[in-house]
């Protein structure tokens, strides 16, 4: 198998194929998931959705005294439904974008976005550099222990590889063992092979390599040179590459995972979001954005506070 992933491979344009930091879903009833959407344009979605939404009186009270703005970071690099530019090169686009702005309209506040790398930003937000971030964070166990979320979309982590591998569905990381793993630096993906390392050698096998890149370009240059052999990501970020690009094939989900605003511990700003993201739910602007970034199958009945990590 490891010789047939050195096979020659198709050039990726790596502006093409950014990924997020912990995925959206697959399509589910009565929508359609991202690879549908982007299998029928390269163009990124300019629907505005948000716009429209007013303030919430209730949501709005729920919010600490004197707040009348807040800062989001959000990590830039992303293909849809991940952050974005529009064809201006200045603004910022993506469904956690969209997600953000509608909850500021909902609790009428100010809101400024402003960029970080993602694994900058759950550090900073104890230090108050930001007042949260919107980077696709999934809920985990280990990330609960210092940061508060209020969730908004369910995610999952997902693998893809080249058409040229035998691999055809991940179910069990053992079938990893003795293979090169790309993800992105500080992420769930990173956090889940790390731990469960040891599944190979336990086993009698060759461990599989970690290898992780800040920049999400290098994940694909890493494949096309042959230095990985599959891609751990976001299953949105990955239908859609796979969507795009010849010469690759989605491996379908292996974990799902909440995916939520990340405030620092004791936040409390935690209520009103949670509210301002049901009052989204109840008046169908929450819909429209699924549609938008294609991910319907990443919708959420309500919204919670720092769930326990799903298991599964």
């Amino acid at each position: 198998m490891r010789s047939r992933l050195l096979l020659p491979f198709v050039t990726i344009t790596s502006a093409t194929l950014f990924l997020t930091a912990c995925g959206s879903g697959s399509g589910g009833s009565g929508g359609t998931d991202a690879s549908k959407v982007a299998a029928g344009s390269d163009d990124v979605p300019t629907t505005d959705v948000v716009s429209a939404e007013r303030k919430d009186e209730a949501a709005a009270k729920l919010l600490p005294a004197g707040t009348t703005h807040l800062t989001v970071a959000i990590s830039v690099g992303g293909t849809p439904p991940g952050t974005t530019y529009l064809s201006d090169g200045k603004t910022l686009t993506g469904q956690d974008v969209d997600f953000a702005k509608a909850v500021a309209r909902v609790l009428g506040i100010r809101l400024t976005v402003e960029q970080a790398g993602f694994e900058a930003i759950l550090p900073a937000l104890d230090s108050g550099k930001y007042d949260f971030g919107a980077s696709n964070f999934g809920v985990t166990d280990e990330r609960r222990r210092t940061i508060d979320f209020v969730t908004y979309v369910n995610d999952g982590q997902g693998f893809a590889t080249r058409k040229d591998s035998e691999l055809t569905k991940i179910t069990d990381l053992k079938q990893l063992c003795g293979l090169n793993v790309a993800t992105g630096a500080g992420t769930t993906f990173e956090a889940t092979l790390e731990e469960n390392k040891h599944v190979c050698t336990d086993a009698g096998k060759k461990p599989y390599q970690v290898q992780t890149y800040a920049d999400p370009s290098a994940i694909w240059s890493s494949v096309q040179q042959g230095r990985s052999d599959i891609v751990m990501s976001t299953i949105n970020g990955l239908r859609y590459a796979v969507a795009h690009q010849p010469g690759l094939k989605f491996l379908d989900e292996y974990h799902r995972l909440d995916v939520g605003f990340a405030f620092k511990k004791g936040t409390g700003l935690a209520p009103a979001f949670q509210a301002a993201v049901n009052k989204l739910l109840s008046d169908g602007t929450y819909g429209k954005i699924l549609r938008k970034w294609g991910t319907t199958g990443s919708a959420i009945s309500t919204s919670r506070i720092s769930p326990p990590e799903l298991k599964n």
